[in-house]
């Protein structure tokens, strides 16, 4: 290779392309590590799939670079991703909040049927953050109730959307460094209904009925914050629906069921945010139906499909920057069926 002068270098970025076969199983590509060498009077580049002794795996240490805004301009509500959040997708790093709002909104906007988006709202990654706050020093604490104090905080959040007519929400939720999920259902429904299926009743929902924290063992069970967790959601839907629909309705655990799924679990402990968005996207795909508790869903997708998942929004996110930077010409998004295998130059 040509010497180059390592202050001028270009940083290319080698990314793991997983494509889905039309079985959806997931198949990966092999791996290639982008490395440099120096020596006296030269400066090495190369692309290997095993490192030699003489070559350093090159890590970017220039400042963030924005790559894309999705949804694009002039669409409100776009999520950024730099390229200090796609560090995050290596293999061990845990997922940040950006790839998390990002991906979630991908879904909504490009790939979970219509039908699933239209029942569903799904809250920022910061929602709850921002509503379980400690209270700043602006804030009354003495005359205004803690439930009112935290609605407060969030209640602008949902102001173009009435989320009692939605069947879904879903709430991205992260303490002590874990993902988890928390899915309300039939938030808006007052009376338990049932739906004959198979030939017996189900309940199709008991009026706000939480499936709950989809939670992965590997960081354990906290149960007595999962319960104080679970109470300031509910008390956060009791002041939203007075706000909204006036009145007082109770959504306390009496009326308002809560259930610890048995869904596939993560086995190390770095990929809870993967797991987090394959929940969700597999709820998107194909919602829940039958609410007998326990809810029991271990074989709603196979770990392998969450494994290829980093490499899967690695490329979705470098096709997005391609076709932003008008590489693609006029490619249209909803045509594509392969994120292919692009690679991205800061």
């Amino acid at each position: 290779m040509p010497e180059t002068d390592p202050q001028t270098s270009t940083a290319a970025h080698a990314a793991v392309s997983a494509v889905k076969s039309q079985d959806s199983d997931v198949h990966l590509k092999p791996v290639y590590t982008l490395c440099h060498s120096r020596a006296q009077g030269s400066y090495s580049v190369t692309l290997a799939p095993t490192l030699g002794a003489e070559w350093t795996p090159y890590q970017h240490c220039g400042p963030a670079h924005r790559l894309i805004q999705f949804p694009p301009p002039p669409t409100k509500g776009a999520i950024t991703v730099t390229t200090e959040d796609l560090e995050c997708l290596d293999s061990g790093e845990f997922l940040n909040d950006v790839i998390i709002d990002f991906y979630l909104k991908y879904l909504l906007v490009q790939k979970a049927p219509q039908a699933s988006v239209d029942r569903s709202h799904v809250f920022s990654s910061f929602f709850y953050k921002q509503l379980t706050r400690r209270d700043n020093a602006n804030e009354d604490s003495t005359s205004t109730p803690a439930q009112v104090r935290r609605h407060q905080r969030v209640r602008t959040w949902t102001r173009h959307v009435d989320i009692f007519d939605k069947d879904f929400l879903f709430v991205p939720v992260n303490q002590e460094a874990h993902w988890y999920l928390v899915v309300i259902c039939f938030p808006g429904l007052e009376e338990p209904q049932y739906v004959k299926r198979d030939g017996r009743d189900s309940v199709q929902g008991d009026g706000g009925e939480g499936l709950g924290e989809s939670e992965g063992e590997i960081h354990g069970e906290n149960r007595s914050n999962s319960d104080e967790d679970k109470g300031k959601m509910c008390q956060y839907l009791q002041v939203e629906w007075q706000t909204k629909r006036g009145g007082h309705r109770d959504f306390s655990g009496d009326h308002m069921i809560g259930s610890h799924c048995t869904v596939p679990l993560q086995d190390n402990s770095s990929d809870c945010g993967l797991y987090l968005l394959q929940y969700a996207e597999s709820f998107l795909q194909d919602p829940v139906v039958d609410f007998e508790l326990p809810l029991r869903l271990e074989r709603w997708f196979p770990r392998q499909q969450v494994r290829g998942k980093r490499e899967e929004i690695r490329d979705l996110i470098l096709h997005l920057y391609r076709f932003q930077q008008g590489s693609l010409g006029h490619e249209s998004l909803e045509d594509r069926t392969d994120h292919g295998n692009p690679s991205v130059t800061t």
